[in-house]
Parts: structure tokens; C-alpha cells; sequence
């Protein structure tokens, strides 16, 4: 079905199969429904990288430090860090007062064992654990973290939206393998996750922490005051897009973080409801190839991708004909920042060249074997990418086997290394947010580390030695110098395929305010009358 069909689709909570339900005013008055982009088919925020699971951890989970709107790390847990003069040791004290859900007291024996998760997982925790001493709790409130050799972007580290975060969980949880879930789901953060109201599929609850104390600050992003004004806040799951306009037309739920592009001529409509574009800074749209497996282990297959995609195709397809909301991009980073780069990109740029593709297809030696692409349908971002994609590819021979399924399913078999043919994959689609590309520190993406990277694990000492070029740049031109290297080389050895740059409008109801344009949805500062 393509994106124009979603109109003619039923209408309400009651077509998704939900009753609205009955309360007074007052109490309607304190819950804000919300639609997420997706099902929260799993809570791990350590596990895996899906934007729907950090969305509703960062509601969950508290962390050490957050960033602010300007992308400075701020302190959040922490009350106060030292480090000493060569930089190789760091001791960080926590506020007092903390508390888990559960009653009990945040300790920091409980961050060190967050942390010790977190760094088997996240690419800036991977990079401080190859040059750790030690992680240790000194006493009830505070830890030292020393190295071997310094470490200058720790902060960031510490502070950064893009997941995996350093979410803090109590010590019995972060002991769970990071490799496996964790089935336990106890934080600190402003709101409690109401496990026993779960459904996936349909709806995920949370409620208001009684015991969270905010810092002073103001909030901003992850920093700052996260000063909850409603009791409850339900995640109510429409995968059908008209579903969720009518929902929203009719007052049944108050929030929709990503409506599609075809609905907001009908939304518009409507006095009730107020727009924003979500995220200034944007999403790049990914083409994710395995690299492990024929055909993609073959650099020539993945510049085959490159020459074959329309990226015009697939922002027209997703985001619709607004050219003011998205861009072709020649680039892994996000455009308009400082230090962005389109060295190497030459392939994504002018006509697309089909035959030049068919032929650089046929020299890497691929004979029409099947080519297994994960396409959840249940997320219009990845839909959209993979209905034009698949097109393209059968244009250059490729022979697509299209798995039409779920996001929580692709989220779990993309983590799977054996042969397409047993339960592995060749392809599957995802998006990176702005705010995560901007430069490599918190780039899970761009790493190139074989089975430490991200999946689709490409293995490329060259992309790494770049990526490491920046984190020792000391000036803003050598930053720049060293973004264009990586960039080149990252195009070079077609780390995945970039989509192209693109913006989402958000939509909310008239009598809710404090919604803030970010990166994730901040439920912070919130209310509704």
C-alpha cells in the first residue's frame, strides 16, 4: 500500500482496536496521549539502538550528564566531577538524594555497573574501555574512572542523546549481559515505566515519580530541570497513519510525534491542532548492507547501491514534494554544520546511472542469487525507503526478496550474522537523527570496526583511522580537514548508502504546551488544560 492508500484507511481508537477510556475531566486533564513513531516492542536501551526504545528510556532512565539545546554536556546525576592534571584520571560524585523507582537509593556502585554495560555496546564507551585502569566505586556517592591515556570528550560520552546512552539502572540490572535484555525495568528518572499496563503493539504507560528531584536549572534537551506537569503520559501505537489523524482530529489523543506528509494538508484544517517541525537539525535517511555476506562483502555491489538510488525518489516517496523539508545529501553528516563535508560523494550526486550500476553489479560476481531486504511496514521511514529502493534494485538485476514485517522484528533479526538464507539479512533501512551526525564522537554509524560496528559490521581500518584523525584534531581546521578525510573514506568503502536529508513536522493538540523541538520527545515541561 502506498502512502496516498493510508486516507482511505478507518478512523479513531476504535478502528486501531482501542477503546478511549472514560475519564473525568480533571483526570484526562493529567494524562497526555501521545503517538510514538513506533511499537515499543522492546525497553533495553543498552541492547539495541532503536529511537523508539531511547525515546522512552530517556523517560525512564536518568543519566550522569545530558546535553543542552546547544549540544554542551551539562551535569544531571552528577553533583560534581574532577579531573586530574593528565587527564588519566576521573572522579565524578553524585547529587544526593538520588532514588530509584523501586525506594532504593542510587548508588555509585550502580553507575559503575551501568557503565560497564554501556562500554561493551556504545562506539565513545568502546573507545574509553580499550584505555581504561579501572571503574570503581570509592564510596557510597562517588567513583573514579582512571586511563591509561586521556580521554578529552568524556563528557560528551557521558551526556550524548544518541543511543546507546549511559542510562544509570541499579546494579542487579546492569549486571545483565550486554548482549542479552534486560527484563527488569527500575530507573530514576522523572517517570516510572507501568510494566503491568504494557502491550506492545498497542499501548506502554508511564507515570509521574513522585520522588525525582529535578536540578535547579532550567530544562533544556537532556539537561537541566525535568519538571514533570502531567500524572501519566500513554504511548498509544498507530501504525495506521489515518487512524492517528482522526485520533488526533477528534481530541483522543493529544500528541503525535511524527504525522506523515500526505496528512498535513488535512490537519491543517483543523483549529484544534498546532504544528512544529520537529527537529531543526533533521535525519539522514540509511540504506543499511551486510557486509558480511555476497552480495555486499563486494565493494563494487555497494557502489552499485550508490549509483542506482534516487535519493529525490525516496524523499519524495517519505517526507512528499516539500522541498523545503528535505535535501539530496552527498554526505554521512548533516548539512549546514560546521564542519560538514561531501568529499567522496560524488556517486550521489547528477543522474543516476542504471547501466554503469548493472555493470559494476555483474563485475563483483553477483549471478541473481536472492537479495533478503527487511522492510517494516509499520514505520512510514522505512517503508518509504524500502518500496523505491526495491524498485531500483530490481532495475540493475538484483533479485529482491522483500520481507514485509515489523519494526521490533527488524530490530531484532538485523543483529543476526548468519547467511541471508538462515535467518540472516542482506539489507534493511533506518534513519540517523542530525543531532547524531554532526561529527564522529557519538556516531554509532559511521564506525567501520567489523564486529564492534554497527550492524551490517563493516570492516575498514582506513574509515577508523580517519574517524581517529578527528578525535585528535586540536583546531576547528583540523577537524574540518579530518571530517572531509572520513567522509571520503566512508564513501570509499560505501559504510551504508545515505538516503538523503530530511525534516518531520510534528503535530499536538491546541490545549497542550511546552512541547520542544529536539531530537527526541521531550516529555518534560509538558502540560495540558
Amino acid at each position: 500500500m502506498d502512502r496516498r492508500s493510508f486516507l482511505m484507511a478507518g478512523t479513531g481508537l476504535a478502528a486501531a482496536g482501542l477503546s478511549a477510556p472514560a475519564l473525568s475531566q480533571g483526570a484526562a486533564a493529567r494524562t497526555l496521549r501521545f503517538v510514538p513513531q513506533a511499537n515499543l516492542a522492546n525497553f533495553d536501551p543498552v541492547w539495541g539502538t532503536q529511537y523508539v526504545v531511547r525515546n522512552a528510556a530517556a523517560m525512564v532512565w536518568d543519566t550522569l550528564y545530558g546535553v543542552d539545546a546547544q549540544l554542551v554536556p551539562q551535569r544531571q546525576m552528577v553533583e560534581s566531577e574532577e579531573v586530574s592534571s593528565d587527564g588519566l584520571t576521573w572522579t565524578f560524585r553524585l547529587r544526593p538524594g538520588l532514588k530509584f523507582h523501586d525506594g532504593e537509593p542510587v548508588l555509585a556502585k550502580d553507575a559503575v555497573a551501568s557503565l560497564n554495560r554501556w562500554a561493551v555496546r556504545d562506539p565513545m564507551g568502546q573507545m574509553i574501555r580499550a584505555i581504561q585502569n579501572e571503574l570503581v566505586a570509592v564510596d557510597d556517592r562517588t567513583f573514579r574512572w582512571s586511563l591509561k591515556q586521556p580521554y578529552p570528550k568524556m563528557l560528551l560520552a557521558l551526556a550524548k542523546n544518541n543511543a546507546p546512552c549511559s542510562f544509570v539502572m541499579p546494579e542487579r540490572i546492569a549486571r545483565t549481559d550486554p548482549f542479552q535484555q534486560i527484563t527488569e525495568y527500575v530507573g530514576s528518572g522523572p517517570f516510572r515505566f507501568a510494566r503491568g499496563e504494557w502491550v506492545p503493539g498497542a499501548k506502554a504507560v508511564f507515570e509521574k515519580f513522585a520522588d525525582y528531584q529535578p536540578r535547579s536549572e532550567p530544562a533544556s534537551w537532556l539537561a537541566g530541570g525535568k519538571r514533570v506537569m502531567v500524572d501519566r503520559v500513554e504511548w498509544m501505537v498507530m501504525p495506521d497513519a489515518a487512524t492517528a489523524a482522526a485520533a488526533l482530529q477528534n481530541g483522543e489523543v493529544d500528541w503525535w510525534e511524527n504525522p506523515i506528509s500526505d496528512l498535513i494538508p488535512q490537519l491543517r484544517r483543523s483549529r484544534n491542532i498546532q504544528f512544529d517541525v520537529a527537529d531543526p537539525l533533521g535525519n539522514i535517511g540509511a540504506f543499511r548492507m551486510n557486509h558480511l555476506h555476497p552480495p555486499f562483502n563486494d565493494v563494487r555491489a555497494r557502489k552499485a547501491v550508490l549509483m542506482a538510488i534516487s535519493q529525490e525518489d525516496v524523499l519524495r516517496a517519505l517526507v512528499g514534494d516539500d522541498e523545503s523539508m528535505w535535501k539530496r545529501l552527498p554526505s554521512y553528516f548533516t548539512p549546514g554544520t560546521p564542519i560538514y563535508s561531501e568529499e567522496g560523494g560524488d556517486l550521489l550526486k547528477g543522474p543516476r546511472n542504471l547501466d554503469a550500476a548493472r555493470r559494476l553489479l555483474m563485475e563483483s560476481g553477483y549471478k541473481g542469487e536472492p537479495v533478503v531486504m527487511l522492510v517494516a511496514q509499520d514505520q512510514p521511514i522505512t517503508k518509504a525507503q524500502g518500496d523505491v529502493t526495491a524498485e531500483a534494485l530490481k532495475k540493475i538485476g538484483m533479485n529482491v526478496d522483500y520481507v514485509a514485517t515489523d519494526w521490533g522484528t527488524v530490530g531484532s533479526r538485523r543483529a543476526v550474522k548468519t547467511p541471508p538464507g538462515q535467518g540472516g539479512w542482506n539489507i534493511f533501512f533506518s534513519w540517523h537523527a542530525g543531532a547524531d551526525c554532526i561529527n564522529p564522537a557519538a556516531y554509532t554509524a559511521i564506525r567501520a570496526n567489523g564486529d564492534g560496528a554497527w550492524f551490517g559490521w563493516p570492516n575498514s581500518p582506513e574509515v577508523e583511522a580517519k574517524r581517529d584523525a578527528w578525535f585528535a584534531a586540536t583546531t576547528p581546521e583540523a577537524e574540518k580537514a579530518a571530517m572531509a578525510g572520513l567522509n571520503k573514506a566512508a564513501m570509499d568503502h560505501v559504510i551504508y548508502a545515505p538516503t538523503g536529508f530530511f525534516t518531520f513536522y510534528t503535530a499536538w493538540r491546541r490545549n497542550v504546551s511546552g512541547i520542544v523541538k529536539g531530537p527526541l520527545p521531550f516529555f518534560w515541561g509538558v502540560s495540558k488544560s
